[in-house]
C-alpha cells in the first residue's frame, strides 16, 4: 500500500468513492460582506478561496446580503485521514442497512472536523495570514459547519433536546455521532454527576429539615432566647448602644439549622462522596470510550495527522520550555491572585462600614437587622464583582498563555483551564474563606479592637457562631449564579435567533425550487443562528467547576448545596441541549477519550473539599467548642446531675466579661432600660482582669487542631483505600483489550509464518 494516497477528483453526485451515495453536502460555510472590487479585504479573500482550491475543494458561492462560500472538501483527505490513524473501521462501525442516516452522520462529523483544521491552518502566501487572522480584518464575518435538519439532527430534537425528557436517559452514542466525542463526553460525565448528586443531595436535605424540626428546642437557642439580662457590648465605637443577647433569639435558631449534631457526619459522607464520585466515574468513562473503540486514541497522534493532512511539507512545532517565561509567567499569576485576594478585602471594608451606617441609622429596624444586611447586600456585590472579574480573569489567562508559547492547541487549551479556574476560585471563594477562618477571630477584644485605617472596627462574629453568615454568602452567590447565568446562557441565543426571524422571514421551499435556493435557505438559516467559538464547552466544564467547588468545600455549613445543584443540572442539561441543536451554529465536532484537564481539577477541588471541610468544623463551627464544655465544664461531669442537658449554661461559658470603664471611646452607660450598667459580655474565651485568653481558649484550641489532624488524614485513608478497592478500568474493558492484543499478535505471527512458507 502506498505511503500516500493522492487525492481523488470528486464526481459531482456523489462521495466518498460511491460508499455512500447522497448529493453533495458542503462541509463548511465561510460568511463575508459583499467587498468592493479590488479592495483590500477582496484580494485577501480570493487569495484564501484560491488556497482552498489547490487543495482541491469545490467552492460555491451563494449572494444574498452577505456572500455565502459553501466548502466542499475532495473525499481523498477522509481516506488519507483513517488510512494514517490506522482505523478504516472505526469511523463507520459495522452497521446495518437502516443504520446508513448515522453512518452518514459519523462521516459527516469527521469530515467537518478535519475541514475545521485545514480552513484554521490555511496561510495566504506571503503574508501567512490564516482564517482567524482574515476574520479579524472583517475579510470575513464568519465559518460554520452546516446542522442537519433531518436524520441525526431530527433525532436529537426529538428526543434529547425537549423538556419532557427531563428525567430521562441521555442519547450520548447519538450525541457523539453528531457534536463528536469531546461534547459527548461532557454530557455523559455532566448526567453522570447529576445523577451522583441525587446521592448527596438526600442527606443534605434530612439534615435541614431536621435543624427545622429542631428549630427552637437546641439547648443554644433557648439559652439565647432567655438571656433577657445578659447585656451585649456595642458593635461599634460612636453612638452604638449596648444591647441584649436575647434580641438575637431568630438568628440563633436559624445557626442552629444549619450547625448542629449531625453536621460533622455530614461533612464526612460529603468528603467520603467526592472521593467515591471520581473513582467511579473513571470506571464509567473507560467503559463508554471502551465502546467507542477510543481507549487507546492518542490525541497527539491525531493532531499530527491533521497537520499532515493540511501540508505534507509542513514541520511539527517542538516542545519547548524556558525557565525565564515560567518565572515570568509565575509572578504575573501570583500578582493576580493579590489583586482577587484585595478585591476580597475591599468586600470586608465594604461589610464593616455598612455594618456602621446600619447601625448608626434612624431605623430601628436597620440597626437590629445591621449585621444580616451587611451580608446580604456584600453577598449581592460579591456577585457583581464575580461577574466583572470572569472577564478580567480569561483575558490576563490568554496573555499568560502567549507568555507560555504552548506547543500545540491541546497543550495551550490545558494551560489556559489552568488558569482560568485558579483566578476564578479566588474570585468566587476569597470572601468566603474570610468570612469562614477570619471573620471575629482577627477583631481583637474591647478595649483593644483591629481597625480599618485605624477608623473602623472589623466585624465580631455572633455569639451563636458564624456559620449562619457563611450560609447566607454561600446561598446568596450560588442561587445568583446558577439562576441569572443559566437563564443569559439560554436567553441570549434564543432572543437572537428570534430576532433574526423577526427581521426576516424565511422563504417558502417548493418542489420547484432550484438546489441553489435550498442551499441559500439553508445557509441562511445556519447563519441566523448564535456564534460559537472554541470556549463554549470550556465555559459549561467552568460553571460546573465551580458548581462542584460550592457542593463540596463549604458543604458542611450549606447542606442544601447538592439538592440546587441537582436541580440546576436538571435543567442545565435541557436547556443546553435545546441551545446546541436549536439556537446555536453546529459546534466543531472533536475527538476525546477523557473529560482532559477537567479531572485533575475534580481531583484537585476533592482535595480542598477535605481540608475545607475540615476547617469549617474545626473553626467556623461551634462544635468543638460545644463538645470541649460538654466534656470537661457541663454540668454533666458534677454528680447528681444525670437529668439536665449537657450544654446547659454553654452560652455563658462562651461570653467574656468587660469592664466598660475600659473602653476606648467614651459611651453610653446605659442598657436598653436605662439602667446604669458597668460590665457587658463579648463572645470570646478572655479572662475578666487582663484579657489574655483563658485557659478555656487553650482547651478549645488544642482539641481544634487534634480534630482537624484526626479528620483530615482519616479522610485522605479513605480516598486511598477507595482508590485501591475500586479499580480505574472494569474488568470487562480489561479484557476485552487482553482479546484484542492477542488477535493482534496471532495476526503478526501468521503473517511471519505465511512469509516464511514463501
Amino acid at each position: 500500500m502506498p505511503d500516500e494516497i493522492p487525492l481523488m477528483p470528486l464526481s459531482p453526485f456523489e462521495d466518498y468513492e460511491g460508499l455512500i451515495p447522497f448529493p453533495r453536502k458542503w462541509d463548511f460555510v465561510l460568511v463575508c460582506d459583499d467587498h468592493k472590487m479590488n479592495s483590500v479585504e477582496d484580494r485577501m479573500k480570493k487569495k484564501f478561496l484560491e488556497e482552498l482550491h489547490k487543495k482541491g475543494f469545490i467552492i460555491k458561492e451563494i449572494q444574498d446580503q452577505k456572500l455565502f462560500y459553501g466548502v466542499h472538501a475532495p473525499s481523498g483527505i477522509f481516506r488519507k485521514y483513517q488510512w494514517l490513524m490506522n482505523n478504516p473501521d472505526n469511523e463507520l462501525g459495522h452497521l446495518l442497512p437502516e443504520q446508513l442516516d448515522y453512518q452518514e452522520s459519523a462521516i459527516t462529523s469527521t469530515r467537518i472536523r478535519i475541514v475545521n483544521f485545514i480552513l484554521q491552518n490555511t496561510e495566504i502566501p506571503h503574508t501567512k495570514e490564516k482564517l482567524r487572522d482574515l476574520i479579524k480584518k472583517k475579510v470575513f464575518e464568519t465559518a460554520f459547519p452546516l446542522h442537519e435538519r433531518e436524520n441525526l439532527g431530527r433525532f436529537l430534537k426529538m428526543n434529547w433536546a425537549q423538556w419532557r425528557d427531563l428525567f430521562c436517559r441521555q442519547p450520548i452514542g447519538e450525541i457523539r455521532t453528531y457534536f463528536g466525542e469531546k461534547i459527548a463526553l461532557y454530557y455523559a460525565w455532566l448526567g453522570w454527576y447529576t445523577c451522583v448528586l441525587l446521592i448527596a443531595a438526600v442527606p443534605g436535605c434530612i439534615l435541614f429539615i431536621y435543624g427545622f424540626i429542631r428549630f427552637s428546642s437546641g439547648q443554644i437557642s433557648k439559652e439565647i432566647c432567655e438571656a433577657n439580662t445578659t447585656i451585649m457590648c456595642p458593635l461599634c465605637d460612636q453612638n452604638c448602644p449596648f444591647w441584649i443577647l436575647s434580641d438575637t433569639c431568630t438568628y440563633a435558631k436559624i445557626t442552629h439549622v444549619v450547625d448542629n449534631e449531625c453536621t460533622v457526619v455530614f461533612a464526612i459522607f460529603m468528603t467520603i462522596w467526592a472521593t467515591v464520585f471520581l473513582e467511579v466515574w473513571k470506571r464509567h468513562r473507560a467503559k463508554i470510550v471502551n465502546h467507542w473503540n477510543m481507549y487507546q486514541w492518542d490525541e497527539e497522534e491525531e493532531e499530527l495527522t491533521l497537520e499532515l493532512i493540511n501540508n505534507p511539507e509542513s514541520t511539527s512545532d517542538e516542545y519547548q520550555h524556558s525557565y525565564l517565561r515560567s518565572i515570568i509567567v509565575l509572578v504575573l499569576s501570583l500578582i493576580m491572585i493579590c489583586v482577587l485576594i484585595g478585591i476580597a478585602h475591599a468586600l470586608v471594608i465594604y461589610r464593616v462600614v455598612v455594618t456602621v451606617i446600619f447601625t448608626q441609622s434612624n431605623s430601628k429596624f436597620l440597626q437590629e437587622k445591621a449585621t444580616t444586611g451587611a451580608v446580604l447586600t456584600g453577598a449581592v456585590l460579591h456577585y457583581l464583582s464575580i461577574v466583572i472579574m470572569t472577564k478580567v480573569n480569561k483575558y490576563i489567562a490568554h496573555i499568560l498563555c502567549e507568555l507560555e508559547r504552548p506547543r500545540s492547541f491541546s497543550e495551550r487549551e490545558k494551560s489556559y483551564t489552568i488558569k482560568v479556574f485558579t483566578f476564578q476560585f479566588f474570585t468566587y471563594f476569597s470572601s468566603l474563606i474570610y468570612v469562614a477562618f477570619f471573620l471575629g477571630r482577627i477583631n481583637g477584644h474591647p478595649g483593644s479592637y483591629v481597625r480599618v485605617a485605624g477608623k473602623w472596627r472589623l466585624e465580631e462574629c455572633h455569639p451563636s457562631g458564624c456559620i449562619t453568615d457563611l450560609f447566607i454568602q454561600m446561598f446568596v452567590i450560588m442561587t445568583l449564579k446558577q439562576t441569572l447565568s443559566t437563564l443569559m446562557e439560554y436567553l441570549r441565543p434564543c432572543l437572537t435567533y428570534k430576532y433574526h426571524l423577526l427581521c426576516r422571514k424565511p422563504q417558502r421551499i417548493n418542489v420547484e425550487q432550484t438546489s441553489q435556493d435550498l442551499c441559500k435557505d439553508e445557509w441562511l438559516w445556519n447563519y441566523q443562528l448564535s456564534e460559537v467559538n472554541v470556549f463554549t464547552l470550556f465555559d459549561e466544564y467552568m460553571e460546573m467547576m465551580i458548581q462542584y467547588s460550592f457542593t463540596t468545600i463549604f458543604v458542611a455549613a450549606f447542606p442544601l448545596a447538592p439538592f440546587l445543584a441537582f436541580v440546576n443540572n436538571l435543567f442545565e442539561i435541557r436547556l443546553d441541549a435545546i441551545k446546541m441543536v436549536k439556537f446555536q451554529k453546529r459546534m466543531v465536532p472533536k475527538k476525546a477519550n477523557t473529560i482532559g484537564i477537567w479531572y485533575y481539577i475534580l481531583e484537585t477541588i476533592g482535595i480542598l473539599s477535605v481540608i475545607g471541610n475540615g476547617l469549617v468544623i474545626a473553626i467556623t463551627s461551634d462544635f468543638i467548642p460545644m463538645l470541649v464544655y460538654q466534656y470537661t465544664f457541663s454540668p454533666c461531669k458534677q454528680k447528681n446531675n444525670t437529668g439536665i442537658d449537657c450544654l446547659t449554661g454553654y452560652v455563658n461559658h462562651s461570653l467574656s466579661v468587660f469592664n466598660i470603664q475600659h473602653f476606648e471611646n467614651t459611651v453610653n452607660l446605659t442598657d436598653p432600660l436605662g439602667n446604669e450598667i458597668t460590665h457587658c459580655r463579648y463572645p470570646d474565651y478572655r479572662n475578666s482582669d487582663d484579657y489574655n485568653h483563658s485557659i478555656e481558649f487553650w482547651h478549645i484550641f488544642a482539641a481544634r487542631v487534634a480534630f482537624l489532624f484526626v479528620f483530615e488524614h482519616v479522610a485522605l485513608c479513605v480516598k486511598l483505600i477507595a482508590a485501591w478497592f475500586v479499580p480505574d478500568d472494569p474488568r470487562s474493558v480489561k479484557n476485552d483489550h487482553l482479546k484484542e492484543k492477542r488477535k493482534k499478535l496471532k495476526r503478526k505471527l501468521r503473517a511471519m509464518d505465511d512469509s516464511t512458507d514463501i
